[in-house]
């Protein structure tokens, strides 16, 4: 498939390339300063911002604006169509299904990679710019805050502007970060991280509403979790292989320099990066969904249908159909972010006051991830073997206990004298909430707003951890206990309002779960 045609849908190609020109031009003139500093172990706080930094910023501006206004599509379509395209959703997997899955991990694994670099980079930054820890937590704060930014709108974009565009985008912008790198002054850091937050929270929901609309039933569930889970463990792995290979030699900065290489490597992947065929069909872009679905070897029938009906919905999709699972998936997105960016954050510091040594708390929480190491295999396992609604549900509740075991052992239980317990029940159902939320979240709402839909889960299970990192930066967060029983609470809610509520996909086709009932 050739590029020309993979962008003949767009308003202005020529814009998108240009603009990708324009912002790897913008990062190419930072380099100069990155590599003034390489007698000085690539230390640049206090170096003054020459014009060339400043017209580069101004071209990354200008370039991500060109992209974006490149991958306007170029028509609506007709959106009264006679027909509907049904391909059929036993359909075996063929090569380009495992090439998409493939593509799609990897970029779910450039994705989380960014973030988990902050962990890689904060040391170096907090020493070369002298920062105490309050300030230092202002940089995960801000990127955290761009994610859930990024969640929202690029969920909202999905809808609009197409899944595999918006991907693309959020490559764009993935390349413009890089230039935090170069940056001498700690704030300019922070305002980056945002930038680079709002990326990297906008491809996740995207990448899962795209792969639920792809693949066929039969495969859709273990599909969306595997994927998932790899691009998790994969972008941690990449993330710190790559720290441990490159800080020795290039300092801290040469982290925030490889969202130049891996942007760009996405977007030359990117003619191999399918577009939704149901979004396709769902603006009424006929031909190009029966093209699209026959490059996945489907025969399609033609069904009679109606006129494409309209969302008026907007972030969250709480229309009167669809507010009850709203509401549910919501409550159990914010309790992972309080559990996995509060109370697994606090956990050390609480062990460590109990008077143990950091190392022995460091190898106490190495125990226990350890035993949660196989979640992902499980809860693909469960996801697509036994009961979606199910999944979800038990692993909230191996979460609640877990929490609930913490809130024992404050009190002085002695059963639980000993963290592992606990801790371990809380990893394994944090790491199954987050594996199976998004798929089931892209699972339950309609195509006109499976996007933004996704995204507000995604974006509400950072805000969660927004919360806790707000309580950490004010320094008032609650004793673990405390902060353990109140989490316990909101995912024993959230529980109950899945099982009263929430819809078991599994095996069903999306046409049927349409309807909300």
């Amino acid at each position: 498939m050739t590029i020309s045609k993979i962008f003949g849908d767009r308003r202005h190609a020529w814009a998108f390339w240009l603009g990708c020109l324009v912002v790897t031009a913008g990062v190419a003139l930072h380099l100069p300063m990155y590599w003034m500093g390489r007698h000085m172990g690539f230390r640049l706080v206090g170096m003054p911002m020459d014009a060339g930094m400043m017209w580069g910023m101004a071209l990354i501006i200008v370039g991500i604006g060109l992209t974006a206004f490149g991958l306007l599509p170029a028509h609506k379509g007709d959106q009264t169509p006679l027909e509907v395209l049904a391909p059929p959703e036993d359909a075996p997997l063929t090569g380009a299904h495992w090439g998409m899955c493939a593509l799609l991990s990897v970029a779910l694994i450039v994705d989380i990679m960014k973030p988990a670099s902050l962990g890689f980079v904060t040391p170096g930054m907090r020493e070369e710019y002298g920062l105490s820890g309050a300030l230092v937590a202002v940089l995960p704060f801000a990127a955290l805050t761009g994610t859930v930014v990024g969640s929202f709108v690029w969920g909202w974009l999905a809808d609009i502007y197409g899944r595999r565009a918006s991907i693309l985008l959020s490559s764009v912008m993935f390349v413009g970060t890089s230039i935090c790198g170069a940056m001498p002054d700690f704030w300019w850091n922070v305002g980056m991280c945002f930038l680079m937050g709002a990326a990297a929270g906008g491809m996740l929901p995207v990448a899962y509403a795209l792969l639920a609309e792809i693949m066929p039933t039969k495969h859709r569930g273990w599909a969306l979790v595997l994927v998932g889970g790899i691009g998790a463990v994969g972008g941690y792995f990449a993330a710190s292989a790559l720290s441990a290979w490159l800080q020795p030699d290039w300092g801290w900065r040469i982290m925030w320099f490889l969202n130049l290489p891996t942007g760009l490597i996405l977007i030359a992947l990117s003619p191999l990066l399918p577009e939704s065929a149901r979004f396709l069909q769902h603006v009424g872009r006929g031909e190009e969904a029966r093209a699209m679905l026959a490059r996945f070897g489907s025969r399609v029938r033609a069904v009679a249908a109606g006129p494409i009906e309209e969302s008026h919905s907007h972030l969250p999709p709480v229309d009167r159909r669809h507010l009850a699972v709203t509401i549910a998936l919501t409550l159990a997105a914010l309790a992972w972010g309080l559990v996995n960016f509060g109370v697994l954050l606090w956990l050390p510091s609480a062990l460590v006051a109990e008077g143990r040594s950091v190392e022995a708390a460091s190898a106490l929480i190495a125990r226990s991830t350890l035993i949660a190491a196989p979640t992902i295999l499980l809860s693909v396992w469960l996801y697509s073997a036994w009961s979606t609604k199910g999944a979800l549900a038990l692993m909230l509740g191996v979460t609640a206990a877990g929490l609930f075991g913490l809130l024992l052992r404050s009190m002085g239980v002695g059963l639980l004298a000993n963290p592992v317990a606990p801790l371990a029940l809380l990893i394994v159902g944090s790491s199954g909430v987050i594996a199976i939320i998004l798929p089931y979240t892209a699972e339950n709402y309609p195509l006109r707003i499976r996007g933004r839909a996704t995204g507000w889960i995604a974006g509400c299970s950072k805000l969660g951890g927004l919360a806790a990192q707000g309580l950490s930066v004010l320094a008032i967060a609650p004793p673990l206990g405390a902060a353990a029983a109140a989490v316990g609470g909101l995912a024993v809610v959230s529980l109950a309002l899945i099982a009263a509520v929430g819809r078991e996909t599994r095996g069903r086709d999306l046409r049927d779960l349409e309807d909300p009932r």
